[in-house]
């Protein structure tokens, strides 16, 4: 029968350790003759040889249905549930067999070795909670030793010697750790453990690595880590964050290495020399290595900032004058370039009040004190009239972008002090002897809302 045919092509695959063509050929047997017990015995075997043993005790369950007082169904049974390590299961299947026939030599070899393992991963299970029980008291050297015992016991189950890696982790034996987290990948990815077990021990691999960066500098071997933990399960937001954090240590490393401040002063001097031949695009270039070279240089930052005011780039310009003041409220550079851009701007007020601020430092400054004196000048065309209508209409505009001058114009008595310039002078006068009333007409003023003829 075809049935027959088919079944002989699978033994005959199966005799010769081809295990995948057998299912197939058994397979094509059930389907010709899906009540056969003895097609889903041989299945099972040929599943279980595949290291399947999902689909094994899929086979066995079915074989002892269709015959549940044939003793070798539950040889297959108790086989397909070792091979998942559920020994109790199968010290159960195995028990069922020898009622059927008590003398089956193979029933009673499976049923003694199932409960062995049984009692071997009892205490396993024992070693590891002694293990943990030390680990949280602090007793390291005792937790590794009953981890160590757990995993003797039962090198089936990766927690044992992933929990022996945290505690050499928390240890500092790093290269141990890393041993270890390495043995419980290879052995996970062997036996099909959960990906997520195995993305926990890369990432503590990952860690144990960075704490090993701290000292010899090299986040690779950790970042590959973290890397590879989200590889097997990309949701571990663990290992995604330390990867990040393990990014970032690496780049201010790296950040640090580069600095040298005699490289970052021939650096500045080339740009120098662009500036002077109006090559700002290329000074620029040489300012930004100058500044990796030496972040903490304050006349990288003015001499780019002065080159980016020179090609309207004043966002960065203003950005670079900022960071040069910081760096050294000293320096007058960066209150010259913050000013350029606050003039351009036509911000004369608060360009003013730079150049102000610059000369409190540097009092002799000529190029503050022309500064101011432009900005005087700027303001008191406007207030003369010596501008356009769209000047003072750009101006204005201008001006009413400041918070500040808003909020002053919401001020009752300041309208009321404006109202009084144009009606009635000699009060507006006698409120503007007020220092604060002053100031903000001032500001007011600075910003072209008020002219004073």
């Amino acid at each position: 029968m075809a049935d027959d045919a088919a079944k002989a092509l699978g033994n005959a695959a199966f005799s010769s350790h081809d295990f995948t063509s057998a299912v197939i050929h058994y397979t094509s047997a059930i389907a010709l003759s899906p009540t056969n017990h003895i097609l889903f015995s041989n299945r099972s075997a040929a599943y279980a040889s595949l290291r399947n043993y999902a689909d094994a005790l899929s086979d066995a369950i079915k074989t002892v249905e269709l015959k549940p007082d044939w003793a070798k169904g539950y040889s297959r049974l108790g086989a397909a549930h070792w091979g998942l390590n559920q020994f109790q299961e199968a010290a159960a299947a195995y028990t069922k067999g020898l009622e059927i026939d008590p003398s089956n030599e193979a029933l009673r070899s499976g049923l003694a070795d199932a409960k062995k393992m049984q009692e071997m991963k009892e205490r396993a299970k024992t070693a590891n909670k002694l293990g943990t029980a030390a680990f949280k008291n602090g007793d390291f050297e005792s937790a590794i030793q009953h981890y160590t015992t757990a995993m003797e016991m039962d090198d089936e189950d990766i927690a044992y010697i992933t929990n022996r890696a945290a505690v050499y982790l928390q240890m500092e034996k790093y290269k141990e750790c890393i041993e270890d987290c390495d043995k419980a990948v290879e052995k996970g990815i062997e036996l099909g453990s959960d990906h997520k077990m195995i993305a926990r021990v890369l990432t503590r691999k990952g860690t144990a690595f960075v704490k090993m960066a701290k000292c010899s500098k090299d986040y690779e071997p950790a970042i590959e880590a973290y890397k590879r933990a989200l590889t097997v399960h990309r949701s571990n937001a663990e290992a995604f964050n330390k990867m990040k954090e393990a990014e970032r240590a690496k780049q201010v490393w790296e950040r640090r290495e580069y600095i040298d401040p005699k490289i970052s002063d021939e650096e500045r001097e080339k740009g120098d020399e662009f500036f002077e031949k109006k090559m700002y695009a290329d000074a620029i270039k040489q300012y930004a290595e100058a500044i990796k070279r030496n972040p903490e240089d304050p006349k990288a930052y003015s001499n780019r900032a002065a080159c980016y005011n020179k090609l309207g780039a004043f966002p960065n310009g203003l950005e670079d004058a900022e960071k040069c003041i910081e760096l050294d409220p000293k320096f007058s550079g960066g209150y010259i370039r913050k000013a350029e851009v606050e003039f351009y701007l036509k911000e004369y007020d608060n360009a003013m009040k730079t150049y102000v601020q610059g000369l409190n430092h540097d009092p002799n400054n000529q190029e503050l004190r022309h500064g101011v004196t432009s900005c005087i000048q700027e303001i008191n065309k406007a207030n003369r009239g010596d501008v356009t209508p769209k000047e003072l209409k750009e101006r204005q505009a201008k001006g009413m972008e400041d918070p500040e001058i808003r909020n002053i114009l919401t001020d009752p008595v300041i309208r009321q002090v404006m109202s009084d310039l144009e009606e009635n002078l000699s009060a507006a006068q006698k409120q503007m002897k007020n220092p604060v009333i002053q100031s903000k007409i001032q500001k007011l003023i600075g910003a072209g809302i008020v002219q004073m003829k």
